[in-house]
């Protein structure tokens, strides 16, 4: 090993103490591939091994720092990528069901603390001839966009094109931009009203609010990517796809919990990304914000709900309230006791329900060895008191969407992904008229 290294920052090392004996504290990526032959492993491997060069990240592990000092990233002489590249036993002639369960397992087991924390498992092949590769990364690691780098970096070529000519249009060039010079920590009045639209009105007890176990179960569904556009650009004040993608899963969620939804003020926090266009990203980690939004389920009508939901977040982009709370967490990681509670009082039941997010993916067509990613899928657990957790990521033309609870407290993710694809239907043919 060498002695070199250098810390963890301090978002994430605040997400690396959260991991826990219930807590994995990773991200998956699920990337379901086109019929064909199945993947070499031993191929895959080498062409991983030989990229991993532009994602330092991928070589290096966490070790603890000495006392009082955060974690360290620390270089691992000859990863053995055997370790992190396998195929999971037992997965061939799997259905999509299957599938499923495949990936709840790996998102209940933790990454291994001595290796780099990824691990890219090929599951399959189904009875269809696809195959499908989870990727896990955690979450100290990257973040959602970081992740798409990452993967980018040591997995990912443009469908169709020779390897290794680059992913056009790739996340690295979606991300926000830098946050405002006008902001600062001293700007107190301005975090003030930040924090009054952001935190200043809890919402109802969430049914989400249990205490969680290691178990998760998996759901997933897709949405196409024109449609949400098009169902934004009909309203009089143009609606986002996010905002879309947020009235769909309340729509959703509202059919799901039926008569528990009554009365019930439900709460989303929106992750906002403030990468910046100039990062190097092969060490990006986490720099991210967040919105809190109501998601509006006393609204009868789709797209009066729709239309909330969009007013909402316009308001809260306009005054610039993510690049505003960043700033004034960051200013209270000075004191690490105010901190922790500042932190203790965000996250809590009452604050936000669910956790829904939405990470910008290839805007083209993918492949892994030649062979084209048909869906990508994004997955992030739960946490203590918020049960069930929501992630979204856009590829092509198109939006896979992955849930993710603790069965133990929520059951059900697989009926709650079928009422938000049917929330979305509505909404569409609300916006747009009957659609075939």
């Amino acid at each position: 090993m060498t002695d070199d290294g250098d810390f963890l920052s301090a978002d994430d090392a605040r997400i690396l103490a959260l991991e826990s004996s219930v807590l994995t504290g990773h991200t998956l990526k699920l990337m379901v591939l086109s019929p064909g032959t199945p993947i070499d492993l031993e191929a895959l491997r080498a062409s991983v091994q030989a990229r991993l060069v532009d994602a330092p990240r991928g070589l290096e592990r966490v070790v603890a720092g000495a006392a009082g000092e955060r974690p360290r990233w620390e270089a691992v002489d000859g990863v053995d990528v055997a370790a992190h590249v396998r195929r999971r036993a037992g997965t061939e002639c799997t259905t999509s069901e299957d599938l499923c369960r495949v990936v709840s397992e790996l998102m209940s087991e933790h990454l291994d603390r001595s290796r780099p924390l990824w691990t890219l498992d090929v599951i399959g092949p189904l009875a269809d001839g696809r195959e499908a590769i989870a990727a896990r990364m955690h979450h100290a690691m990257v973040d959602g966009i970081a992740g798409m780098r990452f993967l980018e970096a040591i997995l990912l070529d443009p469908h169709d094109t020779p390897a290794r000519a680059g992913i056009s249009r790739s996340v690295a060039s979606d991300s926000r931009p830098a946050p405002s010079p006008t902001l600062g920590a001293g700007d107190w009045a301005r975090f003030a009203a930040a924090i009054a639209r952001e935190l200043g009105h809890p919402g109802s007890r969430s049914p989400f609010d249990r205490p969680v176990t290691g178990a998760r179960e998996l759901a997933f569904a897709t949405m196409p990517l024109d449609a949400l556009r098009e169902i934004g650009a009909s309203r009089s004040e143009h609606a986002t796809v996010n905002d879309v993608l947020l009235a769909a899963v309340a729509g959703g969620l509202q059919t799901w919990l039926g008569d528990a939804a009554d009365g019930l003020d439900l709460r989303a926090q929106v992750p906002v990304s403030l990468h910046r266009r100039d990062e190097d990203p092969a060490t990006a980690g986490n720099r991210d914000s967040f919105l809190n939004v109501d998601l509006e389920l006393a609204a009868t009508d789709p797209l009066e709900r729709l239309d909330r939901i969009s007013a909402r977040t316009r308001m809260e982009k306009q005054a610039h309230d993510p690049e505003l709370l960043y700033e004034l967490f960051h200013a209270l990681g000075a004191v690490p006791l105010v901190d922790a509670v500042a932190h203790r009082i965000t996250d809590t039941s009452r604050e936000f329900s669910v956790a829904i997010s939405n990470v910008p993916g290839p805007r083209v067509p993918v492949a892994v060895h030649g062979r084209r990613v048909e869906g990508l899928f994004s997955s992030s657990e739960p946490a203590p008191h918020h049960a069930l957790r929501i992630a979204a990521i856009s590829h092509s033309d198109q939006m896979g969407i992955g849930f993710c609870t603790d069965p133990t407290v929520t059951p059900g993710v697989r009926e709650l992904a079928e009422a938000v694809a049917e929330a979305y239907r509505e909404l569409q043919r609300a916006a747009l008229g009957e659609v075939l």
